[in-house]
């Protein structure tokens, strides 16, 4: 196993060196806080342009839970590429379950949605995580995940 690489920020662009998401489903858009199997701070500024909100729900719109929950398995899939110096890899990123998954209040257009990810159990293929999605400090939303990591190639 190589050396981690060197990076305690990821912005959109090193994100999409790490993982093979595009619009419209790349929903971080910087990465903070990253220590290297241990964890880190995603970013996904909410905004009324994505495409979820024409129906969920034109006249209130919320932030899908499921895309909230795919945010903070986005974050971890780069603590991973960080951890295990997989920049410019394939890495592909599976979830394999998904525990104790709680939504907590509503994300809509404008809040600034921090993805609070914690490693529970890495360094190999299988990974588990600790989420936690907050706005302004509240709890949005929290799960524990797994998920198996393949580099294709």
């Amino acid at each position: 196993m190589s050396e981690p690489a060197a990076y305690t920020e990821a912005d959109i662009h090193l994100i999409q060196r790490i993982i093979p998401h595009r619009y419209p489903f790349l929903l971080i858009d910087k990465v903070r806080d990253i220590v290297p199997f241990k964890g880190a701070v995603g970013i996904k500024n909410v905004t009324f342009n994505e495409p979820h909100f024409q129906g969920h729900f034109p006249a209130e719109p919320v932030m899908p839970g499921v895309t909230i929950v795919e945010a903070m398995a986005q974050t971890s899939a780069v603590v991973v590429g960080i951890s295990l110096n997989l920049i410019d890899k394939p890495l592909l990123t599976y979830f394999m379950g998904i525990d104790g998954c709680k939504f907590r209040r509503k994300v809509v257009p404008g809040d600034v949605l921090e993805l609070h990810v914690s490693v529970k159990r890495g360094g190999g293929k299988i990974w588990k995580f600790l989420g936690e999605a907050r706005v302004d400090g509240q709890l949005a939303a929290e799960a524990e995940f797994t998920a198996m990591m393949d580099l294709k190639g």
